[in-house]
């Protein structure tokens, strides 16, 4: 399975993010762009699908920028990469029509195999994807700032 680019950015800024608690300014979404070398529209496009959700709070104007909405521990990688990713079923039986179309386990075998691989992500919160060195090289992401 391959993750798109979209939840990629997003995991991206929630790790960021963790580490900026203790920063005098605000992170912007410009600064996330040129620390990850992305492009900003996309990433103004995860921030807002992320802040409609919950995960960070926004504030605008000058000194404006992004944090995390709640601690790092409680988001766990699983929701948030099964919310980033908005995957229907990986197979679509209907569509083009297939002739084994309820004859078949192969739809129901990989629905229960992509729950399987949420619940081993969410033994992972994103406080555990930032432990040290990760937290460490973010750090100095921030530091160049």
């Amino acid at each position: 399975m391959q993750l798109t680019r979209f939840t990629d950015f997003g995991l991206r800024v929630l790790m960021y993010l963790t580490q900026c608690r203790d920063r005098p300014a605000a992170v912007t979404i410009p600064e996330i762009a040129t620390r990850f070398d992305l492009s900003r529209n996309h990433l103004v496009k995860v921030v807002h699908f992320m802040s409609q959700r919950g995960w960070v709070s926004t504030t605008r104007g000058k000194g404006g920028g992004l944090a995390l909405a709640r601690p790092a521990a409680e988001y766990r990688l699983g929701d948030l990469v099964r919310e980033l990713e908005q995957q229907g079923p990986l197979i679509d039986c209907r569509e083009p029509p297939c002739a084994l179309d309820g004859a078949c386990r192969l739809a129901g075998v990989l629905a229960q195999t992509l729950q399987a691989f949420y619940d081993a992500l969410n033994g992972y919160s994103l406080a555990d994807l930032v432990r040290d060195p990760t937290a460490a090289a973010i750090i100095k992401l921030h530091r160049a700032a």
